[in-house]
């Protein structure tokens, strides 16, 4: 059933960014970022200038090959094969696919595209995999260095959208930077992997819950003898960060073992030491 899910969120990404690509980003004359805007920019280019119709599907295709042996090299197996699976869904349904569209306002093209291609994107993150090209850098990149790249990879995106702005007009560039800069804002909203908090724990019980957030997560805890000012008792604080994804379970336990616990969560901007991340299957 993992598998079927995984495969399942791959394919509704697949039609949502083949969809989105066939009526926001084609009607609106949109870059969506990316090899996937590039690709949208060669094929504009070459109907525009030379007036040749060359596939996206295609140009979009070979534009991966690059990443997805990085990925099958530095990320895992698993983890590109079902990127792999987007991918060329992606490449057959944008050229099956007609084009619609939906609106002709550039602002509600910008805003509602750039909403779709980042769900579309967080359900193939979801899935542990990636809709391909620079996500496949934007993750590498996230895992090795620790970081949440994808406002990295949008400045870069910034390179190509100056060149488009040259090539078909500045007002085209800017609703292209509204598109991504939505589309990164739902990814960092409602994708986690990367996001750290810090814990802290005031409990009577400190063996056992530095035991549950080493079984759910398998990070570690420091245990600091301490005393409460107003009771004059002694406790016991527990530090400890964890992943945002795996937040919601720890308190649970916390609460379980301790309901009278008190937590403190801070969202965590920078950290220095090893860390250890769920490596990619």
């Amino acid at each position: 059933m993992k598998e079927f899910r995984r495969i399942l969120l791959c394919m509704v990404s697949a039609i949502l960014i083949s969809l989105n690509i066939n009526s926001f980003v084609h009607t609106g004359g949109i870059l969506p970022g990316g090899f996937s805007g590039l690709s949208v920019m060669i094929v504009n280019a070459a109907e525009k200038f030379s007036g040749v119709n060359l596939s996206y599907g295609l140009i979009y295709l070979l534009f991966n090959v690059f990443p997805i042996l990085l990925s099958f090299r530095k990320l895992g197996k698993k983890f590109t094969i079902y990127s792999c699976i987007n991918i060329l869904l992606v490449s057959v349904l944008t050229t099956v696919f007609p084009y619609y569209a939906i609106t002709y306002d550039p602002l509600l093209i910008s805003v509602f595209g750039g909403i779709v291609n980042g769900l579309a994107v967080c359900l193939c993150l979801f899935a542990n995999a990636t809709s391909g090209g620079t996500d496949f850098i934007s993750i590498f990149i996230s895992e090795k260095y620790g970081i949440d790249a994808w406002n990295y990879i949008m400045a870069g995106n910034v390179v190509i959208l100056i060149l488009a702005g040259f090539l078909f007009g500045w007002d085209k560039a800017l609703y292209s930077i509204i598109f991504q800069f939505v589309s990164v804002q739902i990814i960092n909203t409602m994708y986690k992997h990367y996001k750290k908090n810090t814990l802290f724990i005031v409990t009577a019980y400190p063996h056992e819950i530095a035991e549950e957030i080493h079984k759910i997560t398998e990070h570690g805890a420091t245990e600091i003898e301490a005393r409460g000012a107003y009771e004059e008792k002694p406790r016991t604080l527990i530090y400890s960060v964890v992943g945002s994804e795996e937040l919601k379970q720890i308190l649970k336990e916390i609460h379980r073992i301790d309901p009278n616990a008190f937590v403190n969560v801070i969202r965590t901007e920078l950290l220095n030491g090893k860390f250890i991340m769920r490596p990619h299957d």
